[in-house]
C-alpha cells in the first residue's frame, strides 16, 4: 500500500533567489524615489560668460527712446461747413495768427443771408408804419384832450352863471340842476379820457419797446449770419508751422471735422513710452538726461498720461536750460530717466540668464571654479547695465550669465576647461 506524502509548506531553498532579487530590485526603487540626485551638465568654460558679485553704487535709472515734438499742436477745425475753393497755405508753410489757410463756399448760407436782410427789411418797414400810425393817434388824442378841455371851462362858466341866477331867483330850479348835472358830466367824462388817454400812451410806450427789441434781435442775427460767411475762411489759431492739411479743392467739409493741424515751433518737448511696469514709479518733475555732440542735456518730466495701451504709458519731457542747436521735430533722442537717488548695493550685469529664470535663481562658481551650483537669488531694482540683488549672493562670488537655455534643467555644471 503506497503512502501518500504532503508538500513540505514554507520557503524551499529554490526560491531564495527570487526573493533576494525582488528585494534589491525594490530598494533601488525606494532610492530612486527617497534619495535626491544631483543632475550634472558638462560645459567648457570658454564658452561661459561669467561676471564677479560686486557692492557698488547703483544708479537707478531707465533708458528710453524719445521723439522731438512742437510744445503743443493745435488742431484746425472749420466752424461753418462748405466746399473747399482755395488752399492759400500748404503744409509746412510758416504762417502767423489769422493768416487765412482755406477758403470755403457755402450756398445755403448764403440764401439764409439773403432771407435774414429781407425780414430785417420788412420788420423795420412794419415798425416805421407803426410809429407813424401811433404818432397819429397820439395827435387825435391830444385833440380830444383839447376839446374836452375847453368844454368842460364853458359848461363850468355855464354852471357858475346859472347858480349866481338860481341864488336871485332869476332862472327856475330845473335850469340851475340841468346846468349842474352838464358840468359834472363833462368833468366825469375828461377823467376817463385822461386815464384812456394814459393807458394808450403806456401801452404805445410798451409796443414801441417791444418792436425795437425784436427789430435789435434780427439785426443782431443778420450781423451773426454775415459773421458765418467770414468764417467760410478757414484762418490759423496760432503763430506756427502748418503741420498737415487733410483736404483737396472741392471737396465738402463738415462744420468742426479735424483738417489738419498747427505746431507751435516757440519750444519743443520730448515724447517717450515707458513700459507700464514702470508707471508707479514715474513722476512729474524728475530729471532726464541724454548726450548729444558730447553735451549733456537736461530734461524734466512734465506729464504722464494715466492711460495703458500695448504695455506702455506717455510721458512727456520738457527741456530745463539749454536745447541742441539744429533741433527738429520727429528727432530722435536716446534719454536716461532717473527713477531715485543712487545707492550702494549688490549687484550683478545683466545677462540671458533672466530671461530663462525670471532672476530667481543662477548657478554661481566654486571658488576653485572646477563646478558651479544652482542657487535662489532675489533681484529688485534693474537698470540698463546691472541688476540689483537683495537675497542669495555674497560679493566678490562669481556668478554664469549665459547659455541657461542648455542647462536649465541641471542643478550642478562640471566645468571643463
Amino acid at each position: 500500500m503506497d503512502i501518500i506524502k504532503e508538500p513540505k509548506k514554507g520557503i524551499r531553498k529554490k526560491h531564495l533567489p527570487w526573493i533576494v532579487g525582488g528585494g534589491a530590485l525594490l530598494g533601488f526603487v525606494l532610492w530612486l524615489v527617497l534619495v535626491p540626485r544631483t543632475r550634472t551638465f558638462a560645459v567648457n568654460r570658454r564658452t561661459l560668460v561669467t561676471a564677479t558679485v560686486k557692492n557698488e553704487l547703483f544708479n537707478d535709472y531707465i533708458h528710453l527712446e524719445g521723439q522731438v515734438r512742437p510744445i503743443s499742436v493745435v488742431q484746425i477745425s472749420p466752424e461753418e461747413g462748405g466746399i473747399v475753393l482755395e488752399k492759400v497755405k500748404e503744409e509746412g508753410a510758416a504762417v502767423k495768427k489769422g493768416d487765412v489757410i482755406l477758403r470755403l463756399g457755402n450756398a445755403s448760407l448764403d440764401v439764409q443771408i439773403l432771407n435774414a436782410e429781407a425780414e430785417l427789411a420788412e420788420k423795420q418797414n412794419l415798425l416805421r408804419n407803426t410809429q407813424v400810425t401811433m404818432q397819429q393817434n397820439k395827435l387825435n388824442n391830444e385833440n380830444e384832450r383839447l376839446q374836452l378841455d375847453v368844454d368842460i371851462q364853458r359848461k363850468r362858466r355855464v354852471y357858475e352863471q346859472n347858480r349866481r341866477l338860481y341864488q336871485e331867483e332869476l332862472i327856475s330850479h330845473e335850469e340851475f340842476l340841468q346846468a349842474e348835472e352838464d358840468f359834472q358830466l363833462a368833468r366825469r367824462k375828461h377823467t376817463l379820457v385822461n386815464e384812456r388817454l394814459r393807458q394808450d400812451s403806456i401801452y404805445r410806450t410798451l409796443q414801441m419797446e417791444q418792436m425795437e427789441d425784436n427789430l435789435t434781435n434780427m439785426q443782431r442775427n443778420v450781423l451773426l449770419i454775415r459773421e458765418r460767411k467770414n468764417k467760410l475762411e478757414v484762418k490759423s489759431p496760432i503763430d506756427g508751422e502748418l503741420g498737415q492739411l487733410n483736404v483737396e479743392l472741392g471737396q465738402n467739409i463738415g462744420s468742426g471735422a479735424m483738417i489738419g493741424q498747427v505746431n507751435d515751433l516757440s519750444d519743443n518737448k520730448v515724447t517717450a513710452y515707458i513700459d507700464e511696469t514702470y508707471i508707479e514709479r514715474v513722476h512729474k518733475g524728475q530729471e532726464a538726461l541724454f548726450k548729444r555732440d558730447s553735451t549733456d542735456y537736461r530734461l524734466i518730466v512734465h506729464k504722464v498720461y494715466p492711460e495703458v495701451r500695448s504695455g506702455k504709458f506717455r510721458t512727456d519731457f520738457f527741456f530745463e536750460g539749454a536745447r541742441p542747436a539744429q533741433i527738429r521735430s520727429g528727432q530722435t533722442y536716446y534719454i536716461d530717466l532717473q527713477l531715485s537717488q543712487p545707492t550702494h548695493s549688490l549687484q550683478i550685469p545683466k545677462g540671458s540668464f533672466f530671461q530663462v529664470t525670471g532672476g530667481r535663481w543662477i548657478f554661481v562658481l566654486s571658488p576653485d571654479g572646477g563646478t558651479a551650483h544652482r542657487r535662489e537669488i532675489r533681484i529688485n531694482r534693474q537698470n540698463p547695465q546691472n541688476f540689483e540683488v537683495t537675497e542669495g549672493l555674497n560679493e566678490g562670488e562669481t556668478v554664469i550669465l549665459n547659455g541657461y537655455e542648455r542647462f536649465k534643467d541641471f542643478d550642478e555644471l562640471n566645468i571643463r576647461q
